[in-house]
């Protein structure tokens, strides 16, 4: 006899859900591929975090996310199933824990403190909270979540201690900040659309697709994404590393990879001509003022931000009156 009442009981797995978690699985690899190149010096320093790609790594961590909060509704809507629930959670709160102590010692600059994994732990303690509200509830909470980081930002949340919220006025260095607000939202989000989905029998129909066998490396990778997310990266790394010793990439000096960054950047809101002349002065500035290395070293003591902070406002200042002008001479 089942030790569970039938409503509690696993539901079957609908194998387009575990293809779809494949699928973004898959583009965070590809993401992660060429963030390994940019960082052994193969692609420009910066590619990764601004444009197109800055856009993919948004998409793939909110898709990701949003399936967190379809199987969690898919898991536990009609009963917590704690044993399976809790087992899962310290799987994934222990190898969120790993990742930050692995990234600490190997790049201190910028660890893991707060990245997907840490989010999928907390956002599954939370939205057990949403799992029997009403959808409209759960959309609303979502868009409040969403909103959150364009409002509610304060300098009581500047304190590293805070940063997992994700409202301090300050942008954590991190090679994967994932912070509550505004990503929880994503998770409700999936929640929504699954008891959305459920009433309208999505779950049915998706249950009834057979996919072909070109699918099947997708549906194992979902099946397993928690061991799939960490064990590429360091195969990635590991493979980009064993190239580097045949063919080493053309490493640039400091002062042309902060250039070359501060330009890409730059040019998301400004013209050429205005990033050329800002970046320039910012370069000397840093420069003059002896805070180039800490900069590259990732140093995120307050000091520091604030003298990088007054230097960018005193170089858009001087950039703006040249440009006023009609000169960068």
């Amino acid at each position: 006899m089942d030790s569970e009442p039938a409503s509690m009981q696993p539901r079957q797995r609908i194998p387009t859900i575990d293809i779809a978690r494949g699928v973004a699985l898959v583009a965070m690899a590809i993401y992660h591929f060429t963030w390994d190149l940019e960082f052994f010096g193969y692609a420009d320093a910066g590619l990764t975090a601004v444009g197109g790609w800055r856009l993919f790594a948004r998409c793939i961590a909110s898709s990701f996310l949003f399936l967190v909060g379809v199987s969690l509704y898919l898991g536990h809507a009609k009963g917590t199933r704690w044993p399976g629930f809790l087992r899962r959670l310290a799987m994934v709160a222990g190898a969120a824990i790993a990742i930050s102590i692995a990234t600490y010692v190997a790049i201190p600059g910028g660890f893991i403190f707060f990245g997907i994994l840490h989010q999928i732990a907390l956002a599954s303690l939370l939205g057990l909270l949403f799992l029997r509200l009403p959808s409209l509830v759960t959309l609303l909470a979502a868009a409040a979540v969403i909103a959150a980081p364009s409002y509610l930002r304060s300098a009581f949340f500047d304190h590293p201690a805070w940063w997992w919220v994700g409202l301090s006025t300050i942008n954590p260095r991190s090679n994967d900040y994932v912070p509550l607000f505004p990503w929880f939202g994503a998770v409700l989000l999936g929640i929504a659309a699954a008891k959305a989905g459920e009433a309208a029998g999505l779950f049915r129909w998706l249950a009834g697709i057979i996919p072909g066998r070109w699918a099947r490396p997708l549906d194992f990778a979902g099946r397993h994404s928690l061991a799939f997310y960490l064990i590429h990266q360091p195969v990635l790394i590991g493979c980009v590393w064993l190239f580097s010793q045949v063919v080493p990439p053309q490493v640039e000096t400091p002062e042309v990879q902060f250039r070359n960054s501060c330009e890409r950047v730059c040019e998301q809101e400004r013209n050429e001509e205005y990033c050329a002349y800002y970046c320039v002065c910012m370069l000397d500035r840093l420069q003059s003022e002896k805070a180039l290395d800490s900069v590259f070293a990732g140093d995120q003591n307050n000091v520091l931000k604030t003298q990088v902070q007054n230097i960018a406002a005193a170089c858009t200042a001087e950039t703006d009156e040249k440009m006023s002008r009609g000169t960068t001479e």
